[in-house]
């Protein structure tokens, strides 16, 4: 099986470092491909230096979903990885897609993260909704089989957070599997966020409702999970309220943001569903447009 790899990275050309030492080590036939930017903390040139990355790609848009895309269409395996930057594997990372790949279209693994107090680990999750069982999945370490990929057309751009939560929506529409291999194992030593692409909370809602009325359109379900949360980050706005850790204008604004987003998500959405019908539910996606490439380094 050949595979490739994607790491879209952004001013962090320490943790790429690492990351990149890592796959030469443990992955060293891997088609290696950095999505860059725009950095400007010299990444562009640190990568430039390597004789270990294949391709380098620097875009104009700090998107991750935009990042992701790119590279996905200058790979050639076929398995596609999608790698954080501020990740690095371990030596049973190649084999376990492989092993995922074997009898699953998507594989995914746990995160372990090294932290003063000792090392925490995440675990699979599903959920149930609109008749579908969804298997989320770490957007910074995940492979899919390159027809996979293809067919649901990559990440949502529309996106700038949940992009991996979307995507496992769509994957359950379409049936297909997501396995979980625990020897698919990454490490690191800084706070990831596990491939999201911001915490700013009219994102957070907005994305929440964009992806659930794109995949499921106007239904209970979607709309009691948005409320759910929202009233989850109420209660916690309140208690911090209490403990005087936020003022009264801060509590409001958090709960504004979230109902604007929320109510923004809806509408485009609804845009959303009706722009692409099909069971893929990605008008936002690699074919969306010609290139996203400013410069191109290709050094295969």
């Amino acid at each position: 099986m050949d595979l490739s790899v994607v790491i879209p990275t952004l001013n962090a050309r320490e943790q790429l470092t690492n990351n990149l030492d890592a796959l030469a080590e443990h992955a060293p036939t891997a088609e290696v491909i950095v999505v860059n930017g725009p950095s400007a903390d010299g990444t562009s040139g640190m990568v430039q230096n390597r004789t270990d990355v294949d391709v380098l790609i620097e875009v104009s848009e700090r998107t991750l979903n935009v990042a992701r895309n790119a590279g996905i269409i200058e790979a050639t395996g076929e398995a596609i990885a999608i790698l954080h930057h501020d990740l690095t594997v371990e030596p049973t990372w190649v084999d376990a897609i492989k092993s995922g790949l074997s009898r699953a279209t998507v594989v995914t693994g746990p995160v372990h993260q090294m932290l003063s107090a000792g090392m925490t680990t995440t675990a699979r999750e599903q959920t149930d909704i609109g008749g579908r069982t969804v298997t989320y999945f770490n957007g910074g370490n995940v492979a899919f089989t390159a027809a996979t990929i293809e067919d649901i057309d990559g990440f949502d751009e529309y996106l700038e957070t949940g992009g991996a939560r979307d995507v496992a929506h769509r994957l359950a529409a379409t049936n297909e599997h997501v396995a979980w291999e625990p020897k698919m194992c990454v490490r690191t030593e800084y706070e990831t966020d596990g491939g999201t692409e911001g915490r700013d909370i009219g994102w957070k809602y907005r994305s929440l409702a964009y992806r659930l009325i794109k995949n499921y359109g106007i239904r209970p379900t979607v709309v009691r999970r948005t409320l759910a949360h929202i009233g989850c980050d109420a209660i916690d706005t309140i208690e911090d309220l209490l403990a005087d850790d936020r003022t009264l204008s801060a509590s409001l604004s958090v709960e504004r943001d979230a109902v604007i987003g929320a109510v923004s998500g809806l509408i485009t959405g609804l845009q959303a569903r009706f722009a692409d019908r099909s069971v893929t539910r990605n008008p936002n996606g690699c074919s969306a447009r010609a290139d996203r490439a400013v410069t191109r380094y290709d050094w295969r």
